[in-house]
């Protein structure tokens, strides 16, 4: 059998009044995902478990069938992972997005995409000039300091998507155990004082958060940016802090399925990595709505030879959202449904065993422009599936309709690899 998966990061949605009360996913042309809806099997997932916020790490770690209570340990680990960067059982990593604040507001939780050129600059800077500090921060900052003694480091990674390291000086502490941080992409618009870091070592970051803005404001990657009409990176945003995760592989759980991974976000890579799958890198993908779509769906459509499964994830639906960008939306939408979609089914059907499974991870409402706890839609067809109702379409009221429903997010996924589909 082989298997394919398309993650539309983000693309579930509300109706909007613009597009009718209909969802964008509903709106959108998507002829070739509406043909394999005819005779697919759609329903709904929760891949937001009680007791987590609605991200990407929690929920693909679900929709791949992980419970995020027994594995997870924070999202910059999986994307330290990604980067093989190889973290010692104390470590602890952190997300350090480049963002842009001003007027109290969180202006870009992107900092104007920032190049990954200058991302670097300014983290080398950040190595030269804040990371010495550390330890004097730590003395006059930190509640326990014995703890949090140590060294840090920036890590630069692709645009605005960056990592600091912390390594302690004493074993077998866990200094940011109580430390609550939030992602910057849910206050886009927002005033971001109340997303600042909180309880536990919260002052000792907010001071970091504040050295780094010094160096980053007068510096001459942001003068550049400015005179260019660009926003500038003004502070870098420090969330998602965990320690090295153990994941089972991927194989081990699903009966031998060697998995591979196309993305160009870090954190699907790191996820990737950590269970055991390779990452296959695609020229031309960008993690934004210029990607290159059909390179995706050839880089797929060829990796179906050499794996059993292969997860094409495509960040453009979700960063568009974040936006607050319907159009872009739905032109990310139908550019899937036009450039990866043919291709991908196109190779599968030469196989006489074959499935797909089209979902996304969570929901990102245009009109919130953050993600969203709940239900998300799903689609399986397949050599051997038989479809749910005839003629239906794939969107959030056809998965509403439906009987088949997985409250456990990590119950799909059994059921996509070893489901008859009667």
């Amino acid at each position: 059998m082989k298997y394919a998966i398309l993650i539309p990061d983000g693309f579930a949605d509300e109706p909007i009044d613009s597009l009718d009360g209909q969802t964008p996913m509903a709106w959108a042309k998507t002829p070739h995902l509406d043909a394999l809806a005819a005779s697919a099997v759609i329903g709904r997932t929760m891949n937001t478990p009680d007791g987590f916020v609605p991200g990407s790490d929690v929920a693909t770690l679900c929709l791949l069938g992980y419970a995020p209570a027994e594995v997870y340990t924070g999202r910059a680990p999986l994307e330290a992972a990604a980067q093989g960067i190889e973290m010692g059982p104390d470590d602890w990593a952190f997300r350090c997005n480049l963002v842009t604040l001003g007027d109290g507001l969180m202006k870009s939780f992107t900092a104007d995409h920032v190049s990954s050129r200058e991302a670097a600059a300014l983290l080398k800077t950040a190595n030269e000039v804040v990371a010495p500090l550390w330890n004097e921060l730590v003395g006059r900052y930190a509640v326990h300091a014995d703890a949090c003694r140590g060294t840090i480091e920036f890590l630069p990674g692709v645009s605005y998507r960056n990592l600091m390291l912390f390594r302690p000086e004493r074993p077998g502490l866990l200094p940011f155990a109580d430390l609550m941080t939030f992602p910057p992409h849910d206050y886009t618009d927002q005033k971001f004082n109340q997303a600042l870091p909180a309880n536990g070592e919260s002052q000792l970051i907010r001071q970091l958060m504040l050295r780094l803005a010094s160096v980053f404001l007068p510096s001459g990657v942001n003068k550049e940016r400015v005179a260019s009409g660009k926003l500038p990176a003004t502070d870098a945003w420090l969330w998602g802090q965990g320690k090295r995760p153990g994941l089972v592989p991927f194989a081990s759980r699903f009966n031998g399925v060697r998995g591979a991974m196309i993305t160009a976000v870090d954190l699907l890579k790191g996820i990737a990595r950590g269970i055991g799958w390779d990452s296959i890198p695609v020229p031309g993908i960008t993690g934004y709505v210029d990607t290159d779509y059909a390179a995706k769906g050839r880089y797929a459509a060829t990796a179906l030879d050499k794996y059993d499964l292969v997860c094409v994830h495509v960040e453009a639906t979700d960063e568009a959202s974040h936006e607050g960008s319907l159009e872009k939306k739905i032109d990310a939408l139908e550019a899937i449904d036009r450039e990866i979609v043919p291709q991908l089914v196109k190779k599968l059907q030469t196989y006489d065993h074959w499935r797909l499974l089209v979902l996304p991870d969570h929901a990102t409402p245009v009109r919130t422009k953050t993600h969203a706890r709940g239900y998300v839609p799903f689609m399986a067809v397949g050599s051997d599936l038989t479809g749910t109702e005839p003629g239906q379409t794939f969107n959030e009221s056809t998965a509403a309709r439906s009987p088949l429903c997985f409250d456990q997010g990590p119950d799909l996924m059994p059921w996509f690899l070893q489901s008859s589909g009667e």
